[in-house]
């Protein structure tokens, strides 16, 4: 307790805050990188004029919330003001497009992740640069803004993230990490940096070289992880804490994106390493050894904060549509006058999916509230589908529901597995694994592979983040990311590992074969409901 309060004291503690999608997290650690104090805000993303989105005010008083959560929370646990700490660093959620003018001012709304409304900028840029551009990329949202005419095009002098805009406001630095950059325009592997002729073909576009700015001047200045990102501005630590104790002068990691710092949560930055991210929406990243044969359109490349190349499956859908329905066995349960609390009501239902049939007993579940890439829907409808001989139990729909959280993912990871790409270690790491087993086993029968879990995943990127501002901070000359992550972060870690059951990989096989057939059922839904 001493040394936590005098490391508190002293400023020798690093603090990581990272948006989700549906949580703001602030994470403090220790000098040995042991998350010591922490702080939350929820918040949601909302569809507006057809666009899903986050207001400036939701961003910042987002922010100052989950900030004054953890300084209520050091306190509390320790008695002590917090005023400074050594290092920090912010994530966020990647993707998107966030457009200013000269004088810093929001061209457009904030377009998330989310929005699958880029399909002709992404499959034109795919095609120019042979490289798979997803929709949701920044790329992908600036050049359909060209395609469609919009008026604020003209007026852009700068382009970010939601993590690089929140690392700019703070600090006046307009950089990115290269791991959250790879989500803007495609990383050259070799330079750490954007690919040049991929910009040089974009700049010679007939519809781009009509406005007065370059892409290279637009996009963030890319940085490698253990570089400086500059310090914390007095107007940034006013930003953060309203409250003035919050002194300027800490030093910043680059900013990065959820992906990155998963990775780095889990230590699974070094080839054949992988992780795989399971909450609002779920993604599996895969370090790759060498180059995909050619590109997919299931699978972004990126790159992890060191700068390798990555292997990406991004599903925009995953546990939103069970929450749903947990949510209908909350309402039973209230009408009913049962008590029962939220995390309990989880761990029923979810035990209760292991007593359903390998193959859910027929059942189809789609779990769609936004559209998918991969799957080439442009919306989502939210289905759940079966035939009079079906075996329609309670632990066949919560199977099938869970089941359907991962369908998507598996269409992408098989196409992996075809190009013989090897897992050595798969972490899991999200909302979906709270409940012991569940999560892990159905996961492991999805990808066929072994799935771990570390005693330190709930803290997530976060963490992740925190972890890259100390390497930053007190990483030793030539130390790498990974040696300072097997050394100094994950020695001695506890690890929990579950191995595919034959059954179980067998019914997942079962379900995904009707999942792809009934695919047409979700388009016919989109079209007509």
């Amino acid at each position: 307790m001493d040394n936590i309060k005098n490391a508190i004291k002293n400023g020798s503690t690093t603090l990581g805050i990272e948006f989700g999608s549906t949580r703001i997290k602030a994470v403090l650690t220790d000098a040995d990188n042991n998350p010591i104090a922490s702080g939350s805000h929820d918040w949601e993303n909302r569809l507006e004029n057809g666009i899903w989105t986050y207001s400036l005010d939701d961003i910042w008083s987002g922010l100052q919330d989950c900030y004054r959560d953890l300084a209520r929370d050091v306190m509390e646990q320790y008695g002590e003001e917090l005023a400074t700490v050594g290092s920090m660093g912010f994530s966020a959620m990647m993707h998107g497009y966030m457009p200013f003018d000269k004088n810093g001012n929001l061209l457009t709304p904030f377009r998330t992740w989310r929005n699958s409304i880029t399909g002709q900028a992404a499959a034109e840029l795919s095609e120019l640069f042979d490289f798979n551009i997803p929709e949701r990329w920044s790329i992908a949202h600036l050049y359909q803004a060209v395609l469609n005419g919009e008026e604020h095009v003209g007026g852009i002098t700068y382009l970010t993230t939601l993590a690089g805009y929140v690392h700019y406001m703070l600090t006046g630095e307009f950089v990115l990490g290269v791991g959250e950059a790879s989500g803007m325009f495609p990383i050259d592997s070799k330079t750490r940096n954007y690919d040049r002729n991929m910009l040089e073909k974009f700049s010679k576009l007939d519809a781009v070289k009509k406005y007065p700015w370059n892409i290279n001047d637009i996009l963030p200045k890319v940085l490698t992880a253990g570089e400086s990102a500059g310090a914390l501005t007095e107007e940034g630590a006013k930003l953060l804490d309203p409250t003035g104790k919050l002194q300027a002068g800490i030093p910043l990691c680059p900013p990065e994106g959820d992906a990155g710092t998963g990775m780095v949560a889990t230590n699974s930055v070094t080839p054949r390493t992988g992780n795989v991210s399971a909450g609002t929406s779920v993604f599996a990243m895969i370090v790759l050894e060498k180059a995909l044969k050619k590109a997919y359109p299931e699978i972004d490349i990126v790159t992890t904060p060191a700068g390798d190349n990555v292997a990406m499956v991004h599903v925009n859908n995953c546990t939103s549509d069970i929450n749903a329905w947990v949510n209908i066995f909350r309402e039973f349960a209230a009408e009913a006058g049962i008590e029962i609390s939220t995390p309990k009501l989880y761990d029923l239902l979810y035990f209760k999916a292991l007593e359903g049939d390998a193959d859910c007993g027929g059942l189809l579940s789609y779990n769609y509230f936004s559209g998918e890439n991969i799957t080439h829907l442009t919306e989502g409808r939210p289905l759940f589908v079966r035939t009079p001989d079906s075996k329609f139990n309670l632990a066949n729909m919560m199977r099938a529901h869970l089941y359907s959280a991962l369908g998507t993912l598996k269409l992408g990871m098989d196409i992996l597995a075809d190009e013989d790409v090897k897992i050595d270690k798969m972490f899991g790491h999200g909302g979906l694994f709270k409940t012991k087993d569940v999560g892990q086993r159905f996961m492991a029968a999805a990808l066929n592979t072994p799935v771990s879990l570390m005693e330190t995943a709930g803290e997530g990127g976060a963490w992740g983040i925190a972890i890259l501002a100390s390497y930053m901070k007190s990483k030793n000359d030539g130390e790498t990311l990974t040696d300072f992550l097997n050394n100094k972060v994950f020695k001695g870690g506890s690890v929990y590992t579950l191995e595919p059951v034959k059954a179980d990989v067998d019914g997942f096989n079962t379900f995904a074969e009707r999942y792809k057939k009934g695919m047409p059922i979700e388009q016919s839904a989109v079209d007509n409901i």
